[in-house]
């Protein structure tokens, strides 16, 4: 279950109010990552769920990871796609930074694999349109993922996939390219492992379509195609990926030729756009423009009898936490009986981006009513009288045909002299 998609038309709902952290009532926990974790959490005027993650302060600045945070934020606030997890709020308080984004309540593809999924042909192909749609549209933005992998890929209760986790990705200079090795090994291109040994100046967008390839083959055959490991030497690594893959015969012809494209070791000739994959056999049929509207229904729905998560993570919060959430408006309030407001204020990131997309979607509204005023004007004005009106020309002083020089006109006011009062 995601947030209704056709809220985001209706400005009837949408809130100029600051969200904090008191606007939204606890559920469960449902996910847990390095830094943080995340929660399904209900807001208190409108019971829309959402899925709020929330990350300590104190660790993200302890482990260098702040600004990892401080730039997800900051490329989320920009994005909005239907296969993306769209960020809705974003804020602070003494001890987290909070991303309140859609909520899937069809779990991540990981938990999916490992409950033994046999994902089709054709269930497969639907996911790559989808994420092929928004890595399509990530780079008409210029954003670089890095991180595509089954953790950061989200179903919603229909089965529809979302990327989330823009914690590595970076936007690219217009022509530029990325150079630092990040993402998770089993997932990175060849031109990652060739940057990172100084044989190439760069890798760009094809790493991300590559990544797309590695999660397609470990969907259809269970296992990824290439055993790489965190200490496999990087050398080792880049010669694995260049060598031909052997496929299972039982895959179709179509297909094979899919993930063989994706995993092609030159990023100049592996698919990376939409326009590529359309191109591709086993997509001659389809009709992309449902897909982007979500009309066209996945083979594979997510179970709905329970949530599609590890059930500990919840009994983790409750127990394990030191600092648990649903504890979090007792613990501040004792705090803020001590501090001064300001001084509260004081300790907050300034550069953490507070954002509420309902504010953004009035914005967007009022902006464009008023380039709809604009032209209404533009054309009425058009389409006036006072338009058809020639202009007003000057007449040059010719010489009079009397011969005699025409002496300028005096000027006359008419205008009454006031009445002396009596």
């Amino acid at each position: 279950m995601g947030v209704n998609s056709s809220s985001r038309n209706d400005t009837s709902l949408l809130s100029d109010e600051d969200v904090n952290f008191d606007h939204f009532q606890i559920l469960r926990a449902i996910g847990k990552g390095s830094f943080g974790k995340v929660c399904i959490v209900q807001k208190r005027d409108t019971g829309r769920l959402f899925a709020m993650k929330y990350v300590s302060r104190g660790a993200c600045s302890g482990r260098g990871a702040l600004g990892g945070v401080l730039k997800e934020v900051e490329l989320l606030s920009t994005l909005e796609h239907p296969f993306l997890v769209n960020l809705w709020f974003s804020f602070q308080d003494e001890e987290d930074l909070f991303m309140v984004c859609d909520l899937l309540a069809g779990g991540d593809l990981r938990y999916h694999l490992q409950q033994q999924v046999e994902f089709s042909e054709r269930s497969i192909a639907l996911l790559v349109c989808e994420l092929g749609s928004a890595l399509d549209y990530l780079q008409s933005q210029r954003v670089l993922h890095r991180d595509i992998k089954p953790d950061n890929i989200l179903l919603d209760e229909e089965g529809h996939a979302h990327i989330t986790d823009f914690n590595i990705a970076t936007r690219l200079l217009p022509d530029g390219l990325a150079c630092s090795m990040s993402g998770t090994k089993p997932y990175m291109a060849p031109e990652v492992f060739m940057c990172a040994l100084e044989e190439i100046a760069g890798y760009s967008y094809p790493v991300d379509w590559w990544s797309l390839g590695i999660v397609a083959f470990e969907m259809r055959a269970g296992a990824r195609p290439f055993v790489v490991h965190s200490n496999t030497p990087l050398d080792d690594v880049k010669n694995l990926l260049i060598t031909p893959l052997q496929y299972p015969r039982y895959w179709s012809e179509n297909f094979t030729d899919l993930v063989n494209r994706l995993l092609e070791p030159d990023p100049g000739g592996r698919i990376s756009s939409l326009r590529e994959l359309k191109r591709t056999q086993i997509f001659r049929h389809t009709d992309f423009e449902a897909i982007q509207q979500k009309k066209t229904i996945p083979p594979f729905k997510p179970p709905k009898d329970h949530l599609n998560c590890d059930p500990s993570l919840e009994l983790e919060e409750m127990i394990v936490e030191t600092k648990p959430l649903h504890k979090k408006k007792k613990r501040l309030a004792k705090q803020r009986s001590i501090q001064k407001e300001n001084e509260i204020e004081s300790t907050f990131i300034k550069e953490f981006i507070v954002y509420n997309r309902y504010k953004e979607m009035k914005r967007k509204a009022m902006e464009m009513k008023e380039n709809e005023w604009q032209q209404e004007l533009e054309q009425a004005m058009a389409n006036s009288e006072v338009a058809h009106l020639k202009p007003i020309e000057e007449v040059a002083n010719e010489p009079s045909t009397s011969g005699t020089s025409a002496e300028p006109l005096d000027f006359i006011d008419r205008t009454p002299s006031p009445k002396s009062s009596v």
